[in-house]
């Protein structure tokens, strides 16, 4: 559907609504603040000084980023506690020291090599986390094996330089779940783990650590957070078709949307071909009813978008070609040239993969990947 003011939308374009990306921040601050715990954001799903003062207008000064140059990129734009929750890269431990000087530094480490070359690396304190696999079994020290942890923790603590903040884990199991109770479940499982990591490193003589924690789904569903200091979630900001298959978000929480032009439409098939492919969305997907989608379809507004479509779905990816699949008689809506949106199944990866957006009211935002 053409309105006017989508006139100039000629490639895939992601679109958002700052209404709901206010009240989505609204939202899990003020969850932060009943359950006692700071809320360090994740800003690797927006990735944009812009909307990272939104967060600021609402008091937020502590962030979180997936990779050093992103915190260099925050630090330029006055953040002056910034996590990188990404394992320490060696590579690149001058720009840890560089960033060390100017800005509270958190890195997140992992073994014995982080430690010397980070401790040689830098004059000023850095804040040091140990990762932790709480579950998730992509990266960190086992939860259950704690005695490697405790030997790591004696080992950051012989260097003055080293300021050992806390142990770290994402709960990245909690987007496997099925309902959202098993996302409570999965997640307090979750901090129950750290919190027994922490008491016996306490036991062994390391104590005043925080516990820091991170998902969406999970700070999203759970209202407890005994023995977490911290939370991490990110994708909150914008939400998208996997949160809210979760149940983390209503669909009307998510504030993002791609707008992509209609270039064929095969009735024959029941789908229209747009111009928005696996570089525009990401081959992240999601499963619905043994099917994996890549995105739910919606229909432009003048004022924003539709509810998602029933049975309308970005079924298939090439690099710039999107398959989707719609009912008859929205299909017949439709004329090659024409706009239609996607709610993407991982809105963080559709920012890193487009570089720019804008609001429904049509100021483009810029972010790191642009800058």
């Amino acid at each position: 559907m053409n309105t006017i003011q989508y006139l100039d939308i000629t490639r895939p374009t992601l679109l958002i609504d700052p209404h709901r990306v206010h009240a989505n921040i609204q939202r899990m601050i003020e969850k932060a603040r009943r359950a006692g715990v700071r809320l360090r954001p994740h800003f690797k799903t927006h990735q944009s000084a812009q909307v990272g003062e939104w967060f600021r207008a609402y008091g937020v000064q502590a962030i979180t980023v997936s990779s050093l140059d992103m915190a260099a990129y925050f630090a330029t734009h006055g953040w002056g506690d910034i996590l990188v929750a990404f394992p320490l890269n060696l590579r690149q431990i001058e720009l840890v020291r560089r960033l060390s000087e100017s800005i509270r530094l958190g890195v997140l480490v992992e073994c014995a090599a982080h430690v010397e070359a980070l401790a040689a690396a830098v004059d000023h304190t850095v804040d040091v986390w140990i990762k932790i696999d709480s579950g998730s079994r992509r990266t960190g020290l086992a939860w259950d094996d704690p005695q490697q942890i405790v030997d790591l923790a004696r080992k950051i603590r012989n260097y003055p330089v080293l300021h050992l903040r806390g142990l770290l884990t994402h709960a990245g199991e909690t987007y496997h779940s099925q309902h959202p109770a098993e996302v409570v479940q999965r997640f307090q499982r979750s901090n129950l783990r750290m919190n027994e990591v922490r008491q016996f490193l306490e036991q062994n003589g390391i104590d005043g650590l925080e516990i820091s924690v991170g998902d969406t789904p999970g700070c999203s569903l759970s209202n407890d957070f005994e023995g977490v200091d911290e939370i991490r979630p990110g994708n909150f900001v914008f939400y998208d078709a996997q949160m809210a298959r979760l149940g983390a978000c209503r669909e009307t929480d998510i504030a993002a949307v791609v707008a992509c032009p209609v270039v064929a439409t095969h009735p024959e098939r029941g789908e229209a071909v747009i111009y928005g492919g696996a570089i525009h969305f990401s081959k992240d997907g999601l499963q619905e009813n043994g099917q994996t989608l890549y995105g739910w379809a919606v229909l432009l507004t003048e004022e924003s978008w539709s509810p998602r479509v029933k049975q309308g779905a970005l079924v298939r990816l090439a690099q710039e070609h999107g398959i989707v699949h719609l009912p008859a008689d929205v299909l017949a809506t439709l004329s090659v040239g024409d706009l239609i949106g996607v709610i993407p199944a991982h809105v963080c990866l559709t920012v890193s993969a487009l570089g720019v957006y804008r609001t429904l009211q049509g100021e483009w935002i810029e972010t790191l990947v642009r800058a």
